[in-house]
């Protein structure tokens, strides 16, 4: 039996270890290829870009408020799905989670007419909104599994003690839910820190592009900088490979905590 689970485990971690290889891989063929032609002076270059502050400005500024916006309404939306006396809300709930079924590029024509007629092009607001929108069923459903495994018998003796729903919220829900909570701002961060399809449509001056819009400046009409590109993607990539190192404790934690002990 000890032999078999031995073989399991040795076999477990051979797979593990392909998967990593599949999934790093590509990190480095982009490493690789901007090296090519001018070698590190491509990365220089793509650093030495007087537009490159305000990319990044941009996605921290779009990033920051799409995070805010997706965790106030997960948290207070999970609360009341999950402990609140809400008449047909697993059918409200359910109605959320079809947005996890749906495209977000499918959705790009009407999103392009409504950001037209608001006047919204190059406007953070185009972005933050499709952003969150596209977001929440996803961390909305970690959250309310989360806040399921909360004793209902805990709520209950705060309100006995006069606490109201906003404040068991406060000082009850919120501390507890600080694992899912990490896992949903890093979710967020991700997801919209990387997005480029909506940047490209609804961001048209160059003041207000993406850093995922950075390779544009060395794409031309005939010819493209190929090493410029690739060093430019790298770069844009360092961000989330560095949250992900520091906080993938964190982040682990929360995506297997789901019992109040």
């Amino acid at each position: 039996m000890f032999g078999h689970s031995k073989q399991t485990t040795i076999w477990s971690q051979v797979i593990l270890t392909i998967l990593a290889i599949i999934f790093i891989s590509p990190l480095f063929i982009a490493i690789k290829i901007s090296l090519q032609g001018e070698g590190i002076e491509n990365y220089l270059a793509v650093l030495k870009n007087p537009m490159l502050p305000h990319l990044f400005t941009n996605s921290v500024i779009v990033s920051f408020f799409t995070i805010i916006l997706v965790y106030l309404v997960t948290i207070l939306s999970a609360y009341a799905f999950s402990k609140l006396p809400i008449k047909h809300k697993e059918w409200y709930f359910n109605a959320i989670l079809i947005g996890l079924m749906i495209p977000a590029i499918s959705l790009v024509v009407p999103l392009f007419s409504i950001v037209k007629s608001l006047g919204w092009f190059n406007n953070y607001l185009a972005l933050i909104g499709p952003y969150a929108a596209f977001g929440i069923p996803f961390t909305l459903l970690l959250m309310r599994n989360f806040l399921d495994e909360v004793p209902d018998t805990l709520l209950e003796a705060a309100k006995i003690d006069g606490g109201n729903s906003f404040q068991v919220l406060l000082h009850i829900i919120m501390p507890l839910a600080k694992p899912i909570s990490i896992v949903v701002v890093i979710w967020t961060f991700l997801s919209s820190w990387n997005e480029y399809f909506m940047a490209l449509v609804f961001m048209r001056k160059e003041a207000m592009y993406m850093i995922t819009q950075a390779p544009q400046f060395y794409m031309g009409t005939y010819t493209s900088d190929t090493g410029k590109i690739f060093a430019s993607l790298v770069l844009i990539s360092l961000p989330v490979v560095i949250a992900y190192l520091f906080l993938q404790k964190y982040f682990e934690n929360g995506m297997t905590s789901g019992s109040i002990k």
